[in-house]
This record gives structure tokens, C-alpha cells and sequence, in this order.
């Protein structure tokens, strides 16, 4: 078989045009926003799995004095606010658990992407990588999120088809004669 090779045409460059000042493009000053100027806002990032899912977590510090008095969470699932994402209000509870944990609803900001699974087992993933981006922001915290298990990966997860059975376990109906 031969081998073809791939052959390239290179088009020659245009000749550069020298711009006089009159020609000069002039552009307005644009206005630089407070948080453009201060740079990348910081944040910690873990990873959270449950079942099949997998959920990307990166946790904001906020500040007090941002919202006051208010009782949710700021935590943005698939650039929804978890509550939306989460029709079911028990979903929203093991998904703001970590934090109702540590009674700091309100001092962290949260972005989440997530994927794979069904919505319990992402709301499962979500609380996981939660929990370890608030053990990674303060190592007291990990005390308080270990005893209540939010730092145990929940291994369970369905259980695969033998040959010769129906689902996981269950036979087929037995017949003597």
C-alpha cells in the first residue's frame, strides 16, 4: 500500500500596511467592573460521586454581608439554583445538608456541575463534594461532617445481572415437573 503524505500550501503573506496616525483607530475607555479588578475570586474544588454520578464541586467564600436574612443556600446546580434543579424538597435538604450542618447557610457560595445518575444519586454527589470542599476550607470542619457521614463516599450502587437470573437476584419461577 503506498503511503500518502499530506501536503500543505502555504499562501504568501499579505504586505503589512503601515497606519498613519490620522488612520488611527481611537477606542473609548472602558469602564473596569470591582470584581474584573481584583482578579479570579478564589475557590476550593472537589469532586463528589454517588451511584453513577459524578458532581464537580467549587465552593465561594461570601461575604456576611451580602444577603442578610436569608434562610437558602446559594448553590447553582448546571447553572440553576438547586432549588430549581430540585423539584423534590427533600432533594434540597440532602443537598444543603453540609452546610445547614455547620449553620452557614449563608457564608458560602457554591457552583456545581454535575452529570450521570438519576436526581437522588446527583443530590447524593453534591452533598459529598460539599462536604469536602468545607473540610478543605477549614480542617475543623471535619469533625462535625465525619461523625454525621458526610464524608463517606455512599458506595451502594445497583447490583449487577447474573446469567441465568432475571435481575440481580431473583430467579426465575421453579417448576418440579
Amino acid at each position: 500500500m503506498p503511503i500518502k503524505k499530506a501536503i500543505k500550501k502555504v499562501k504568501p503573506a499579505k504586505a503589512a500596511v503601515p497606519i498613519l496616525e490620522e488612520e488611527a483607530i481611537v477606542s473609548a475607555p472602558v469602564e473596569v467592573t470591582e470584581a474584573e479588578e481584583k482578579g479570579p475570586e478564589k475557590y476550593y474544588e472537589t469532586v463528589g460521586r454517588r451511584k453513577e454520578s459524578i458532581a464537580r464541586v467549587r465552593l465561594f467564600t461570601k461575604k456576611s454581608t451580602d444577603i442578610a436574612g436569608e434562610e437558602k443556600a446559594i448553590v447553582m446546580v448546571n447553572q440553576k439554583s438547586y432549588t430549581d434543579y430540585f423539584s423534590d424538597v427533600n432533594l434540597q435538604h440532602i443537598v444543603e445538608s453540609p452546610l445547614r450542618k455547620l449553620k452557614s447557610l449563608n457564608r458560602f457560595k457554591a457552583t456545581v456541575i454535575v452529570h450521570g445518575g438519576g436526581i437522588a444519586g446527583q443530590a447524593g454527589a453534591i452533598k459529598h463534594g460539599i462536604s469536602r470542599a468545607l473540610e478543605l476550607f477549614d480542617g475543623n470542619f471535619r469533625k462535625k461532617l465525619k461523625k454525621s457521614g458526610f464524608l463517606t463516599r455512599d458506595s451502594r450502587a445497583k447490583e449487577r445481572r447474573k446469567y441465568g437470573l432475571k435481575k440481580a437476584r431473583k430467579a426465575p419461577q421453579w417448576n418440579k415437573r
